[in-house]
């Protein structure tokens, strides 16, 4: 029987935990990364260097890489000392990739052989792109960085968020939404890490013409400034919004209660777990499942890492993820 094809959209942690479960069942995996980060070491390479983003690249790279837990670790490791400071060696290499092969594809190609990955990693597009968001105020708020770090988003609220210059997708990417069985969106950053691929110009077009089932992974805590009012509801329909009509077919969604202790500390933030509002399952279009997908693992980061203090604490478990989407896919 052929394995089916499983498309994943996002970038970031978010893909990392869902990429690290997915690849140990039998199913051709293609995870299509955001392209617009522009923090931490991915943001100073992309000023030095001139180069594409590869921090969520190489992130999706580890996660499906089946080559040694040193080679592993060696993509992760960041320098604490000295002028790489802050920098992961895996940016380097996929900047060094980028600038001997004449194109950031291409060393990701070559990248993925050496790290012998499972499936692929692709861009969802190859054009060096910055995100917007334009408020209502007339503000504008340049950048994944800075939109990463504003609380007044949602306080504002947004007339307009884009891509500059606008963005064609990877033809590649297309390509394998086309061909897919699956397509999953998330987790992840809703308006950095989910958001940006959906701007890219193509691919909502190609994800309402696949005849996949489009599966949505909900975050499960909302962000300060940015989705503190959100129910679940609000992230299916905005994501169809963006699609370009009712694509989701179904949500997972967690039911188990994190550590009391971490749930306050995201409280005290303003940072509140997503629920559901009023699911009537006659009016919508999508089934929610409800099930355990929480990670009892607290993750640890290294002093160096510039982003630390903004990394979830609260996430999915790769394994309990990658089951009930292998569930679905067998339906």
């Amino acid at each position: 029987m052929k394995n089916k094809n499983v498309v994943t959209i996002g970038g970031g942690t978010g893909s990392f935990a869902l990429l690290s479960g997915l690849k140990k069942y039998p199913v051709n995996i293609s995870a299509i990364v955001s392209m617009a980060d522009d923090g931490g070491s991915t943001g100073i390479l992309r000023d030095e260097l001139g180069v594409l983003p590869p921090g969520d690249v190489r992130q999706c790279l580890v996660a499906l890489s089946e080559s040694s837990k040193e080679l592993r670790e060696l993509m992760n490791y960041r320098f604490e000392k000295g002028g790489l400071k802050g920098h992961s060696f895996g940016n380097l290499f996929l900047s060094a990739l980028e600038k001997i092969n004449g194109s950031f594809s291409k060393g990701v190609e070559e990248a993925s052989k050496i790290l012998n990955v499972k499936g692929e990693v692709i861009p969802v597009t190859c054009q060096d792109i910055k995100l917007y968001i334009g408020l209502k105020n007339g503000k504008i708020i340049e950048g994944e960085e800075k939109i990463n770090h504003s609380f007044e988003i949602e306080k504002i609220g947004i007339d307009k968020i884009y891509l500059y210059p606008e963005a064609r997708a990877n033809k590649k990417a297309v390509q394998k939404i086309l061909e897919a069985d699956l397509i999953i969106i998330g987790p992840g950053n809703y308006y950095c890490s989910i958001v940006p691929n959906l701007l890219v110009k193509g691919m909502g077009a190609a994800i309402i013409k696949s005849k996949a089932k489009v599966v949505y992974n909900c975050n499960l805590v909302n962000k300060k400034g940015h989705t503190e009012k959100f129910y679940l509801e609000d992230y299916v329909d905005l994501i169809n919004g963006y699609i370009g009509k009712e694509r989701i077919d179904a949500v997972v969604f967690n039911n188990r209660k994190p550590d009391a202790r971490l749930v306050k500390k995201y409280q005290e933030k303003k940072e509140m777990l997503v629920e559901i509002r009023d699911f009537n399952e006659e009016e919508k279009k999508y089934k929610i499942i409800e099930t355990n997908v929480l990670s009892r693992n607290t993750p640890r980061y290294s002093k160096a890492d510039t982003l630390a203090k903004c990394r979830a604490f609260i996430r999915h478990d790769s394994d309990k993820l990658a089951k009930v989407l292998m569930k679905i896919i067998k339906n």
